[in-house]
């Protein structure tokens, strides 16, 4: 990919949707630059678009006019087989929801992304228990979702997420489904991953503790990028 000054550089992305033939804008013209190493919140009320933005982020969407840009490259221009490729290896994801695969060990859910692209078994698993530890899971490689608090299968999914080595974490309200001392121990744990490694995290979120924990806030507005700041 090309050499540039931002890890992502969204330009002029549009996105609308149609409901019974009313076409509904959610996103017009929204720009902004993320720097590797960033943690940024994504804010705004419900249904401003947070989660569309995610979603062509991370190409499991495309934008209707516009481009997002990693490293000055357009990962639409490759082919389907490519951008899967791309998506794999260079977005990692979390949602609300964890979606472990229920009747896999947390060590089985996290392997499964390095095993798509990579068939060396003991290779994966290995990177998957050093995720695992690296959340603080080492004790609980064995355990399957049922097993797991809700706030240790947020952090599987984290693990899983970062397993690739990918170039940014893209988190959709991940402590939504979480209680308030769970959600503090994940705000945690995602600052401490980005200090000790550098990964980069993009948050859609309502909880203003992340808000106040990122390096910058992009505020969503009726479908527009209203300010973007750095966290007072």
């Amino acid at each position: 990919m090309k050499n540039d000054d931002y890890l992502i550089r969204v330009e002029k992305i549009s996105k609308s949707f149609w409901n019974d033939s009313i076409e509904i804008a959610v996103l017009k013209d929204v720009s902004f630059n993320i720097s590797a190493g960033e943690v940024v919140a994504i804010v705004g009320p419900s249904g401003v678009g947070k989660s569309t933005l995610l979603n062509l982020l991370g190409t499991l969407d495309r934008p209707d006019s516009g481009q997002v840009l990693y490293r000055g490259a357009d990962p639409f221009a490759l082919s389907e087989i490519e951008l899967a490729h791309f998506r794999n290896t260079t977005v990692g994801f979390v949602f609300q929801f964890h979606h472990l695969l229920p009747e896999f060990t947390a060590l089985e859910n996290v392997m499964l992304p390095a095993l798509i692209y990579q068939p060396d078994r003991l290779l994966a698993k290995e990177r998957a228990i050093t995720m695992l530890q690296r959340v603080g899971l080492e004790n609980r490689l064995n355990h399957r979702s049922a097993q797991l608090s809700g706030g240790e299968r947020q952090r599987v999914a984290i693990a899983r997420a970062l397993i690739n080595n990918p170039l940014v974490v893209l988190a959709d309200e991940p402590t939504g489904n979480l209680d308030m001392q769970n959600g503090k121990l994940l705000i945690e744990l995602i600052l401490e991953i980005n200090r000790n490694y550098g990964s980069t995290f993009v948050i859609a979120t309502h909880n203003p503790e992340i808000a106040a924990a990122s390096h910058r806030i992009l505020q969503l507005y009726q479908g527009t990028v209203e300010s973007s700041r750095k966290k007072d």
